[in-house]
C-alpha cells in the first residue's frame, strides 16, 4: 500500500511543484543512451527511438530558474527487448544540461 501511495504522490509532483516545465527530456535521454552503450547494455544503433516512452515523474524547483528532473524512460531495441531507466538531472529555464545525468537501469526484458 505504501508503494502505491508513493507512486501516486510521485505522479502528482509535477503539478504540485509549481515549477516551470522545462521540456528537457533530450539531454537525459541522449546521456542515458550513451551510458547504456558504454556499459554494454545495448548498442545505440540497435535502439528504435520512435518507440521510446518518456515520462516526467518529478520536476522540483531548487532555486531561481534551476530544477531537478526525474524521468522514466522505456527504450526498445529492434528485436523487441526493452530497457527501463530512471534518470535524475538538473535543468534551467534556458539550459537542459546543467548537470550530469544519473541513470539507473531498473528493468531489462529480453524476448527470445
Amino acid at each position: 500500500m505504501k508503494k502505491i501511495l508513493t507512486l501516486i504522490f510521485l505522479g502528482m509532483l509535477p503539478t504540485l511543484s509549481h515549477a516551470k516545465a522545462t521540456g528537457c527530456h533530450s539531454w537525459p535521454m541522449n546521456m542515458t543512451e550513451a551510458w547504456m552503450q558504454n556499459a554494454e547494455i545495448v548498442d545505440i544503433p540497435s535502439l528504435d527511438e520512435s518507440k521510446t516512452k518518456i515520462t516526467l515523474l518529478a520536476l522540483g524547483k531548487k532555486k531561481k530558474g534551476l530544477y531537478t528532473q526525474i524521468y522514466h524512460f522505456v527504450f526498445f531495441d529492434r528485436k523487441g527487448n526493452s530497457y527501463e531507466v530512471i534518470t535524475k538531472n538538473e535543468a534551467s529555464d534556458d539550459e537542459c544540461s546543467m548537470s550530469d545525468v544519473d541513470s539507473y537501469l531498473i528493468s531489462k526484458s529480453h524476448i527470445h
